[in-house]
């Protein structure tokens, strides 16, 4: 519960911005924020490694080493993120070039957002490693706190570069004349820096938990941790490609202006990747601890049937309700109708999450039986899905298709993870159930959007139906688990 209602806070302060940002800047200039986030997300999975999963899994396997689990993991990423630092900052006019497609009219502006960058991934990997101390031991205030802080700054910094500095300057307020001297309004760049500098208030925050640490390596638990994390590094890789390679392509494919429609409607989809976040967090430790119980996979059955209830809800209340949400990505008349044409994504997108919540679930099977190369298979054939038809689709359907792609591979992952699941580490999951909620649930979805056209009266009113026709199948099940 702390960990759910922490996360939800942090990115509702997030998902505040997204209004914000998009009556501040144009499509195009919204398009580079998310292109520049979408390679940040690629180079974190790479930095951390597959380490945070494994930090996990070998607390439990080596509960009188603990301090050696903390110091290999920390140093393997320590190491990785000072030399990815140093070659990108050797390398910032190449990457820059590339990622300007070699047209050199922003390059000035890109060189600076990719050096803000390189340090901000430095600062965030250093830190994973910390946090994940932190869940591990069971301290979810002090977790969740640093996690508010690190956002609160973020948001801070970015309405300070928005509204007050252009506030000084007109009013000739103090300092004024220091701002005016540098200050670009409108640029992209700031929130960059914000970002930057609510990462470097979170790295001193977590300086306790660095004093922690003992620069001592153990070469032996390092083998057998890298063989465990390689797999892991490969699937959460695959996974952020599934996740954000979308983007990506959009900007070489397609246009900027595509690519920040399509980032600013995927913002709709942030409530259930909320979900998904919190569960995970308290989640992953709880299926590990767990796992030597004699009732575990019964228990992981029940967890999964009831997490896809909340998941179906959660589909539905936001399709019937998009009428509102849309106002969170832009209410501003100027910019209105060049980011609303994107909603016709937006019921794949929440789909695609919904499928991704049930296989993060799953995944519990490969992680907990040691065939983390499973989870790399899974993962592979999601990135080739991603890659091969966003590159089909994109030239064609533009963002519509990068949204029927994210859906599609979400979607075989899950069907995949559950048949490879059911034969290597089965678990009496309720097959019919789920199926039904996740049907009924989509059915709904689909002609609230589509069929009645968004009212949001008729989607409400479908959504109280739905809920009220699971409590009914519910009740029994839920009446036999309080008795117990």
């Amino acid at each position: 519960m702390v960990y759910g209602i922490s996360t939800i806070l942090s990115r509702l302060l997030n998902f505040i911005l997204t209004p914000i940002f998009t009556r501040t800047y144009a499509a195009a200039a919204y398009g580079i924020f998310t292109k520049m986030y979408s390679y940040a997300s690629l180079i974190n999975a790479l930095l951390a490694f597959g380490m945070e999963t494994t930090f996990f899994r070998y607390l439990n396997k080596h509960e009188d080493k603990k301090q050696q689990v903390y110091n290999n993991s920390f140093l393997v990423i320590a190491f990785i993120s000072i030399l990815f630092l140093i070659t990108g900052l050797i390398f910032t006019d190449p990457i820059t070039k590339w990622l300007l497609n070699n047209n050199m009219s922003h390059f000035q502006d890109q060189r600076r957002y990719v050096q803000y960058f390189l340090w901000l991934l430095f600062s965030d990997a250093i830190c994973i490693i910390p946090f994940a101390k932190l869940r591990a031991d069971g301290k979810p205030f002090r977790y969740s706190l640093l996690k508010f802080i690190n956002i609160l700054s973020y948001v801070c910094f970015s309405l300070f570069f928005i509204y007050a500095v252009p506030a000084i300057i007109k009013h000739n307020w103090p300092s004024a004349h220091f701002f005016a001297s540098f200050f670009r309004e409108k640029w992209i760049g700031y929130v960059f820096i914000a970002n930057l500098a609510a990462s470097l208030i979170t790295f001193l925050l977590l300086i306790p938990e660095f004093l922690k640490l003992e620069l001592k390596f153990d070469k032996p638990m390092f083998k057998t941790m890298l063989a465990y994390s390689w797999p892991v590094l490969v699937a959460n890789l695959s996974f952020i490609i599934n996740e954000n390679l979308d983007k990506i392509l959009l900007d070489k494919y397609s246009t900027e202006v595509q690519v920040g429609i399509y980032g600013a409607v995927c913002k709709i989809a942030i409530f259930m990747s909320i979900f998904n976040t919190a569960f995970r967090l308290g989640a992953e430790p709880f299926f590990f601890s767990h796992a030597k119980n004699a009732n575990a996979k019964q228990t992981y059955a029940t967890i999964l049937q009831y997490f896809v209830i909340a998941l179906a809800i959660l589909f539905v209340a936001l399709v019937a309700n998009i009428e509102i949400l849309k106002l969170f990505i832009s209410r501003d008349a100027a910019h209105r109708a060049e980011y609303w044409v994107g909603l016709p994504a937006v019921p794949y997108l929440l789909l695609g999450y919904v499928c991704l919540g049930i296989y993060m679930n799953l995944s519990v099977w490969y992680r907990l039986s040691d065939q983390t190369r499973f989870g790399l298979y899974i993962s592979l054939v999601g990135a080739f899905i991603t890659i091969v038809f966003n590159m089909v689709l994109i030239p064609k359907y533009g963002y519509m298709g990068s949204a029927w792609v994210s859906m599609a591979a979400y979607a075989t992952m899950t069907i995949i993870s559950y048949i490879l699941g059911q034969k290597y580490y089965p678990i009496p999951y309720n097959l019919k159930k789920i199926l039904a909620y996740l049907i009924v649930s989509t059915v709904i979805v689909f002609s609230s959007f589509f069929l009645f056209n968004r009212n949001i009266y008729i989607g409400n009113a479908m959504l109280v139906a739905f809920i009220l026709g699971i409590a009914y199948f519910e009740k029994k099940d839920v009446l036999k688990m309080l008795k117990r």
